[in-house]
């Protein structure tokens, strides 16, 4: 479900310059990074990569969903950590990510744990937005 651009409350602005070997920079000046290839992509590493950027703001929007579903169900998160692995590959039209969320939820046990990311998976924006277009996996 799309939301309509009156329904906006906040909108982020990133320019690139260079694109995968170059800078990114929002204009508030709140991120202004290097950004390069990964050696693994036979590029130098020196600065950080759009993967590792993903990455960074998925797993934060998960654990904020996460938070959401958990006071929904009075659950207890605190010490809670959201990794997320996103990685880059060639497929049929070029290239295309894949991505795993891990949780560790020190305070519940494994079967809750799952629920509560499934259900986290539901509400948390970046996973609406991928929904359908990428892999994602979920792990405790």
């Amino acid at each position: 479900m799309s939301i309509q651009q009156s329904d906006v409350l906040y909108t982020a602005v990133a320019t690139a310059e260079n694109g995968r070997d170059g800078r990114v920079a929002t204009d508030d000046g709140q991120l202004d990074v290097v950004v390069n290839p990964p050696k693994a992509m036979g590029g130098s590493g020196a600065g950080t990569n759009p993967e590792q950027l993903f990455a960074a703001g998925y797993s934060a929007c998960f654990q904020g969903a996460l938070g959401v579903v958990a006071r929904n169900e009075g659950a207890d998160i605190s010490g809670s950590t959201v990794t997320a692995e996103v990685g880059i590959g060639k497929n049929d039209e070029g290239f295309g990510l894949i991505v795993k969320i891990s949780a560790v939820i020190p305070n519940v046990d494994d079967a809750k744990a799952k629920e509560l990311i499934e259900k986290a998976h539901q509400v948390c924006p970046y996973s609406k937005a991928t929904r359908g277009n990428i892999t994602v996996e979920l792990a405790v």
